[in-house]
Protein backbone atom coordinates (compact mmCIF):
# COMPACT_ATOMS: atom_id res chain seq x y z
CA UNK A 1 0.00 0.00 0.00
CA UNK A 2 1.46 3.17 -0.77
CA UNK A 3 1.70 5.39 2.08
CA UNK A 4 -0.52 8.50 2.48
CA UNK A 5 1.25 11.94 2.53
CA UNK A 6 0.17 15.68 3.35
CA UNK A 7 -0.21 17.94 0.96
CA UNK A 8 2.50 20.95 0.85
CA UNK A 9 1.06 23.15 4.00
CA UNK A 10 3.58 26.14 3.67
CA UNK A 11 2.13 28.90 1.98
CA UNK A 12 4.46 31.34 3.14
CA UNK A 13 1.47 33.79 3.82
CA UNK A 14 2.24 36.02 6.85
CA UNK A 15 -1.09 36.83 7.50
CA UNK A 16 -1.40 32.85 9.05
CA UNK A 17 0.56 32.69 12.10
CA UNK A 18 0.51 28.63 12.34
CA UNK A 19 1.05 28.39 8.32
CA UNK A 20 2.82 24.95 7.84
CA UNK A 21 1.50 23.75 11.26
CA UNK A 22 -0.39 19.87 10.24
CA UNK A 23 -2.77 18.97 12.41
CA UNK A 24 -5.12 15.23 12.65
CA UNK A 25 -8.56 15.26 14.62
CA UNK A 26 -9.62 12.44 15.87
CA UNK A 27 -12.47 14.26 17.10
CA UNK A 28 -16.37 14.77 17.34
CA UNK A 29 -19.22 16.51 18.30
CA UNK A 30 -18.11 20.12 19.87
CA UNK A 31 -14.96 20.74 22.14
CA UNK A 32 -12.64 18.41 19.94
CA UNK A 33 -13.63 20.36 16.79
CA UNK A 34 -13.74 23.76 18.13
CA UNK A 35 -10.20 23.58 18.86
CA UNK A 36 -9.69 22.24 15.53
CA UNK A 37 -11.34 25.02 13.87
CA UNK A 38 -9.99 27.57 15.62
CA UNK A 39 -6.35 25.91 14.25
CA UNK A 40 -7.57 26.23 10.99
CA UNK A 41 -8.75 29.96 11.52
CA UNK A 42 -5.14 30.48 12.43
CA UNK A 43 -3.64 28.78 9.57
CA UNK A 44 -3.09 25.28 10.42
CA UNK A 45 -3.53 22.56 7.96
CA UNK A 46 -6.49 20.38 9.56
CA UNK A 47 -7.65 16.74 8.31
CA UNK A 48 -10.74 15.90 10.20
CA UNK A 49 -11.15 11.76 10.39
CA UNK A 50 -14.99 10.63 10.46
CA UNK A 51 -16.55 7.49 10.81
CA UNK A 52 -17.74 5.90 7.30
CA UNK A 53 -21.27 6.54 6.81
CA UNK A 54 -22.20 8.69 9.84
CA UNK A 55 -19.62 11.10 10.14
CA UNK A 56 -19.23 13.18 13.05
CA UNK A 57 -22.18 13.03 15.10
CA UNK A 58 -23.27 16.78 14.33
CA UNK A 59 -23.79 16.29 11.00
CA UNK A 60 -27.04 15.07 12.02
CA UNK A 61 -28.14 17.43 14.33
CA UNK A 62 -30.53 19.34 12.87
CA UNK A 63 -32.88 21.16 11.71
CA UNK A 64 -31.48 23.16 10.42
CA UNK A 65 -29.07 21.92 7.55
CA UNK A 66 -27.15 23.35 5.00
CA UNK A 67 -27.85 23.01 1.75
CA UNK A 68 -25.93 23.10 -1.36
CA UNK A 69 -26.85 25.41 -4.55
CA UNK A 70 -27.74 21.91 -6.30
CA UNK A 71 -30.45 21.42 -3.38
CA UNK A 72 -28.34 18.45 -1.87
CA UNK A 73 -27.76 18.23 2.26
CA UNK A 74 -24.74 19.51 3.51
CA UNK A 75 -25.23 18.46 7.39
CA UNK A 76 -26.77 20.35 10.15
CA UNK A 77 -25.56 23.69 10.18
CA UNK A 78 -24.54 22.75 13.97
CA UNK A 79 -21.83 20.93 12.02
CA UNK A 80 -20.45 23.74 9.79
CA UNK A 81 -20.71 25.89 12.81
CA UNK A 82 -17.51 24.16 14.53
CA UNK A 83 -15.65 22.82 11.55
CA UNK A 84 -15.23 25.05 9.17
CA UNK A 85 -11.05 25.17 7.46
CA UNK A 86 -11.01 21.33 7.53
CA UNK A 87 -10.35 18.68 4.91
CA UNK A 88 -12.26 15.41 6.27
CA UNK A 89 -12.00 12.07 5.35
CA UNK A 90 -13.86 8.95 6.26
CA UNK A 91 -11.79 6.26 7.73
CA UNK A 92 -12.24 3.18 9.47
CA UNK A 93 -9.85 2.97 12.42
CA UNK A 94 -10.93 -0.50 13.42
CA UNK A 95 -9.31 -1.54 10.64
CA UNK A 96 -6.00 -2.57 10.22
CA UNK A 97 -5.84 -0.90 6.78
CA UNK A 98 -7.52 2.33 8.58
CA UNK A 99 -5.02 2.05 11.62
CA UNK A 100 -2.04 2.16 9.20
CA UNK A 101 -3.77 5.32 7.14
CA UNK A 102 -4.16 6.76 10.70
CA UNK A 103 -0.40 5.98 11.66
CA UNK A 104 1.18 7.45 8.51
CA UNK A 105 -0.61 10.63 9.11
CA UNK A 106 0.02 11.00 12.72
CA UNK A 107 3.84 10.88 11.33
CA UNK A 108 3.54 13.79 9.54
CA UNK A 109 1.63 15.73 11.59
CA UNK A 110 2.33 18.20 14.47
CA UNK A 111 -0.46 18.03 16.63
CA UNK A 112 -3.11 14.92 17.02
CA UNK A 113 -6.62 16.11 18.58
CA UNK A 114 -8.79 13.23 19.57
CA UNK A 115 -11.89 12.64 22.44
CA UNK A 116 -12.29 8.77 22.59
CA UNK A 117 -13.12 7.88 26.26
CA UNK A 118 -9.82 6.80 28.12
CA UNK A 119 -8.32 3.94 26.43
CA UNK A 120 -10.26 4.57 23.70
CA UNK A 121 -7.27 4.92 21.28
CA UNK A 122 -5.37 2.77 22.93
CA UNK A 123 -6.74 -0.55 21.95
CA UNK A 124 -6.00 0.55 18.17
CA UNK A 125 -2.36 1.32 18.64
CA UNK A 126 -3.23 4.62 18.26
CA UNK A 127 -2.63 6.60 21.36
CA UNK A 128 -0.23 8.77 22.13
CA UNK A 129 2.52 6.47 23.72
CA UNK A 130 2.19 4.72 20.59
CA UNK A 131 2.20 7.24 18.35
CA UNK A 132 5.08 9.05 19.82
CA UNK A 133 7.38 6.46 19.04
CA UNK A 134 6.95 6.85 15.34
CA UNK A 135 6.64 10.83 15.85
CA UNK A 136 8.77 12.19 19.04
CA UNK A 137 7.80 15.60 18.34
CA UNK A 138 3.87 14.65 18.13
CA UNK A 139 1.70 16.79 20.53
CA UNK A 140 -1.69 15.20 20.94
CA UNK A 141 -4.33 16.78 23.07
CA UNK A 142 -7.04 14.36 24.86
CA UNK A 143 -9.99 16.07 25.39
CA UNK A 144 -12.65 14.08 27.65
CA UNK A 145 -15.52 14.57 30.18
CA UNK A 146 -13.56 13.95 33.31
CA UNK A 147 -9.58 13.81 32.22
CA UNK A 148 -7.18 10.97 31.63
CA UNK A 149 -7.09 10.02 36.15
CA UNK A 150 -9.36 10.21 39.17
CA UNK A 151 -12.34 8.26 39.76
CA UNK A 152 -14.76 9.28 37.09
CA UNK A 153 -12.11 8.98 33.75
CA UNK A 154 -13.78 6.08 32.88
CA UNK A 155 -17.23 8.06 32.74
CA UNK A 156 -18.74 9.55 28.97
CA UNK A 157 -18.24 13.25 29.27
CA UNK A 158 -21.06 15.95 28.01
CA UNK A 159 -21.28 19.62 28.56
CA UNK A 160 -24.82 19.48 29.91
CA UNK A 161 -22.94 17.26 32.57
CA UNK A 162 -20.19 19.44 33.15
CA UNK A 163 -22.15 22.54 34.16
CA UNK A 164 -24.05 20.53 36.54
CA UNK A 165 -20.87 19.05 38.02
CA UNK A 166 -18.75 21.98 38.18
CA UNK A 167 -21.08 24.71 39.67
CA UNK A 168 -22.34 26.76 36.72
CA UNK A 169 -25.97 25.16 36.73
CA UNK A 170 -25.92 26.08 40.82
CA UNK A 171 -25.57 29.54 39.92
CA UNK A 172 -27.49 30.39 36.75
CA UNK A 173 -31.37 31.19 36.68
CA UNK A 174 -33.59 32.85 39.02
CA UNK A 175 -33.58 33.10 42.53
CA UNK A 176 -37.15 31.39 42.65
CA UNK A 177 -36.49 29.06 40.11
CA UNK A 178 -34.95 25.69 39.08
CA UNK A 179 -30.95 26.04 38.09
CA UNK A 180 -30.23 26.58 34.58
CA UNK A 181 -28.08 25.91 31.82
CA UNK A 182 -26.26 28.29 29.52
CA UNK A 183 -27.74 28.59 26.22
CA UNK A 184 -24.39 27.29 24.71
CA UNK A 185 -22.35 24.83 25.82
CA UNK A 186 -19.90 26.45 27.65
CA UNK A 187 -18.12 23.94 28.72
CA UNK A 188 -17.48 22.42 25.47
CA UNK A 189 -16.26 26.03 24.17
CA UNK A 190 -14.03 26.65 27.20
CA UNK A 191 -12.30 23.24 26.65
CA UNK A 192 -11.99 23.90 22.80
CA UNK A 193 -10.07 27.23 23.45
CA UNK A 194 -8.38 26.02 26.87
CA UNK A 195 -7.12 22.91 24.31
CA UNK A 196 -5.94 25.55 21.58
CA UNK A 197 -3.64 27.65 24.26
CA UNK A 198 -2.12 24.34 25.79
CA UNK A 199 -1.42 23.18 22.34
CA UNK A 200 0.29 26.72 21.18
CA UNK A 201 2.03 26.56 24.37
CA UNK A 202 3.75 22.71 23.79
CA UNK A 203 4.14 24.01 20.09
CA UNK A 204 6.41 26.63 21.69
CA UNK A 205 8.09 24.19 24.05
CA UNK A 206 8.76 21.74 21.36
CA UNK A 207 10.73 24.32 19.81
CA UNK A 208 12.97 24.59 22.32
CA UNK A 209 13.27 21.19 23.50
CA UNK A 210 12.77 18.95 20.32
CA UNK A 211 10.17 16.85 22.19
CA UNK A 212 5.77 16.58 21.64
CA UNK A 213 3.69 16.77 24.53
CA UNK A 214 0.33 14.52 25.97
CA UNK A 215 -2.36 17.38 26.69
CA UNK A 216 -4.61 15.93 29.59
CA UNK A 217 -7.97 18.67 29.43
CA UNK A 218 -11.47 17.64 30.67
CA UNK A 219 -14.95 19.08 30.20
CA UNK A 220 -14.95 19.14 34.28
CA UNK A 221 -11.69 20.74 35.06
CA UNK A 222 -12.59 23.47 32.68
CA UNK A 223 -16.14 23.84 33.82
CA UNK A 224 -14.59 24.36 37.53
CA UNK A 225 -11.71 26.45 36.27
CA UNK A 226 -14.18 29.62 34.61
CA UNK A 227 -15.72 29.41 37.87
CA UNK A 228 -13.40 32.25 38.47
CA UNK A 229 -14.56 35.11 40.82
CA UNK A 230 -17.46 32.71 41.87
CA UNK A 231 -14.82 30.17 42.72
CA UNK A 232 -12.82 32.70 44.96
CA UNK A 233 -15.60 34.37 46.53
CA UNK A 234 -17.12 30.89 48.03
CA UNK A 235 -13.41 29.98 49.28
CA UNK A 236 -12.54 33.30 50.83
CA UNK A 237 -16.03 34.09 52.58
CA UNK A 238 -16.99 30.49 52.89
CA UNK A 239 -20.66 31.43 51.82
CA UNK A 240 -22.14 29.18 48.86
CA UNK A 241 -22.91 31.63 45.49
CA UNK A 242 -26.66 31.81 44.98
CA UNK A 243 -28.53 32.55 42.13
CA UNK A 244 -29.28 36.50 41.04
CA UNK A 245 -31.15 36.05 38.06
CA UNK A 246 -29.46 39.12 35.31
CA UNK A 247 -28.20 40.31 38.83
CA UNK A 248 -24.18 40.30 39.70
CA UNK A 249 -22.66 38.69 42.48
CA UNK A 250 -19.88 41.40 43.27
CA UNK A 251 -21.32 44.66 41.30
CA UNK A 252 -24.51 46.33 42.24
CA UNK A 253 -26.66 47.50 39.98
CA UNK A 254 -25.70 45.26 37.20
CA UNK A 255 -28.45 43.68 35.39
CA UNK A 256 -31.31 44.20 33.24
CA UNK A 257 -33.67 47.06 34.08
CA UNK A 258 -37.27 47.58 32.76
CA UNK A 259 -38.38 50.83 30.61
CA UNK A 260 -41.47 51.59 28.62
CA UNK A 261 -40.31 49.26 25.49
CA UNK A 262 -38.21 46.45 27.29
CA UNK A 263 -35.39 45.67 28.94
CA UNK A 264 -31.81 47.57 28.82
CA UNK A 265 -28.73 45.92 30.55
CA UNK A 266 -27.10 48.13 32.30
CA UNK A 267 -23.64 47.53 34.38
CA UNK A 268 -22.61 50.29 36.84
CA UNK A 269 -18.91 49.02 37.49
CA UNK A 270 -17.82 51.43 39.81
CA UNK A 271 -18.76 54.19 42.24
CA UNK A 272 -18.84 57.22 39.51
CA UNK A 273 -20.58 55.39 37.10
CA UNK A 274 -23.35 55.03 39.75
CA UNK A 275 -23.29 58.63 40.81
CA UNK A 276 -23.85 59.29 36.93
CA UNK A 277 -26.78 57.13 37.22
CA UNK A 278 -28.57 58.20 39.49
CA UNK A 279 -28.15 62.00 37.69
CA UNK A 280 -29.73 60.47 35.09
CA UNK A 281 -32.79 59.05 36.72
CA UNK A 282 -33.03 62.32 39.17
CA UNK A 283 -32.51 60.57 42.09
CA UNK A 284 -30.01 61.00 45.01
CA UNK A 285 -29.55 57.10 46.18
CA UNK A 286 -25.34 58.37 45.51
CA UNK A 287 -25.62 60.01 48.61
CA UNK A 288 -27.23 57.75 50.84
CA UNK A 289 -24.72 56.02 52.80
CA UNK A 290 -26.37 52.52 52.26
CA UNK A 291 -25.58 52.77 48.36
CA UNK A 292 -22.30 55.37 47.98
CA UNK A 293 -20.28 52.45 47.82
CA UNK A 294 -20.70 48.94 45.94
CA UNK A 295 -20.13 46.94 49.18
CA UNK A 296 -22.96 48.92 50.74
CA UNK A 297 -24.80 48.73 47.69
CA UNK A 298 -24.91 44.79 48.05
CA UNK A 299 -25.32 44.91 51.43
CA UNK A 300 -28.79 46.50 50.47
CA UNK A 301 -29.57 45.38 47.03
CA UNK A 302 -32.97 44.23 47.39
CA UNK A 303 -33.90 48.15 47.86
CA UNK A 304 -31.66 49.22 46.03
CA UNK A 305 -32.64 47.55 42.97
CA UNK A 306 -36.44 47.96 43.50
CA UNK A 307 -35.91 51.56 43.32
CA UNK A 308 -33.81 52.03 40.28
CA UNK A 309 -36.44 49.18 38.57
CA UNK A 310 -38.59 51.84 39.24
CA UNK A 311 -37.27 55.24 37.70
CA UNK A 312 -36.37 52.92 34.84
CA UNK A 313 -39.29 52.26 33.75
CA UNK A 314 -40.31 55.40 33.48
CA UNK A 315 -38.21 55.97 30.37
CA UNK A 316 -38.25 54.77 26.82
CA UNK A 317 -35.57 52.50 26.13
CA UNK A 318 -33.56 53.94 23.52
CA UNK A 319 -33.97 57.55 25.31
CA UNK A 320 -32.24 55.95 28.30
CA UNK A 321 -29.94 54.58 26.82
CA UNK A 322 -28.59 57.40 24.75
CA UNK A 323 -28.61 59.38 28.01
CA UNK A 324 -26.29 56.72 29.69
CA UNK A 325 -23.51 56.52 26.67
CA UNK A 326 -23.83 60.39 26.97
CA UNK A 327 -22.77 60.18 30.39
CA UNK A 328 -20.51 56.95 30.31
CA UNK A 329 -22.13 54.31 31.98
CA UNK A 330 -22.21 51.16 30.32
CA UNK A 331 -25.42 50.13 29.28
CA UNK A 332 -26.82 47.75 25.98
CA UNK A 333 -30.03 46.11 24.90
CA UNK A 334 -30.57 42.53 24.56
CA UNK A 335 -30.74 41.97 21.19
CA UNK A 336 -31.99 38.24 19.30
CA UNK A 337 -29.48 37.00 16.93
CA UNK A 338 -30.65 38.74 14.28
CA UNK A 339 -30.41 42.06 16.05
CA UNK A 340 -26.97 40.79 16.55
CA UNK A 341 -25.98 40.43 13.05
CA UNK A 342 -27.90 43.76 11.85
CA UNK A 343 -25.86 45.57 14.71
CA UNK A 344 -23.50 48.06 12.91
CA UNK A 345 -21.02 47.52 14.61
CA UNK A 346 -20.62 43.80 14.76
CA UNK A 347 -21.36 44.59 10.54
CA UNK A 348 -18.18 46.63 10.71
CA UNK A 349 -15.74 44.49 12.57
CA UNK A 350 -16.94 41.85 10.01
CA UNK A 351 -17.72 38.95 12.50
CA UNK A 352 -20.04 37.26 10.00
CA UNK A 353 -18.41 35.64 6.53
CA UNK A 354 -19.22 33.79 3.50
CA UNK A 355 -16.56 31.58 2.72
CA UNK A 356 -17.15 30.56 -1.03
CA UNK A 357 -20.67 31.50 -0.25
CA UNK A 358 -21.27 29.49 3.13
CA UNK A 359 -22.14 31.60 5.80
CA UNK A 360 -20.75 31.48 9.06
CA UNK A 361 -19.22 33.72 12.62
CA UNK A 362 -15.84 34.26 12.30
CA UNK A 363 -13.38 33.87 15.05
CA UNK A 364 -12.84 36.69 16.90
CA UNK A 365 -8.91 36.79 16.62
CA UNK A 366 -7.42 39.79 14.97
CA UNK A 367 -3.93 40.44 14.27
CA UNK A 368 -2.07 42.84 12.68
CA UNK A 369 -5.43 44.40 11.40
CA UNK A 370 -6.21 40.59 10.17
CA UNK A 371 -9.18 38.69 11.45
CA UNK A 372 -8.37 34.75 12.03
CA UNK A 373 -10.88 33.43 9.94
CA UNK A 374 -10.29 30.39 7.40
CA UNK A 375 -11.54 30.75 3.70
CA UNK A 376 -12.74 27.03 3.97
CA UNK A 377 -15.96 25.93 4.61
CA UNK A 378 -16.68 23.17 6.72
CA UNK A 379 -16.16 19.74 4.63
CA UNK A 380 -18.61 18.13 2.91
CA UNK A 381 -19.80 14.52 3.31
CA UNK A 382 -15.94 12.67 3.74
CA UNK A 383 -14.90 10.60 1.34
CA UNK A 384 -12.51 7.68 1.57
CA UNK A 385 -9.14 8.93 2.44
CA UNK A 386 -6.98 7.44 -1.02
CA UNK A 387 -3.67 6.78 -0.31
CA UNK A 388 -0.79 8.31 -3.20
Amino acid sequence: MAKPSWRAAVTGDPSKPLDGVRVLELARILAGPWCGQLLADLGAEVIKIERPGAGDDTRHWGPPFVTAEDGTSLGAAYFHSTNRGKRSFAIDIASAEGQAIIRELANGADILIENYKVGGLAKYGLDHAALSELNPRLITCSITGFGQTGPYAHRAGYDFIAQAMGGMMSMTGEPDREPQKAGIAVADLFTGMYSTVAILAALNRRDRTGSGAHIDMALLDTQVAVMANQAMNWMTSGKVPRRFGNGHANLAPYQAFPTLDGPLVIAAGNDSQFASLCRILECSLHDDPRFTTNPARLANRSELIETVETLTARWNRQELFNALEDAGVPAGPINELDEVFADPHVVARGLAVTPEGYKGVASPIVIDGVRMVSDRPAPGIPQPFKVE
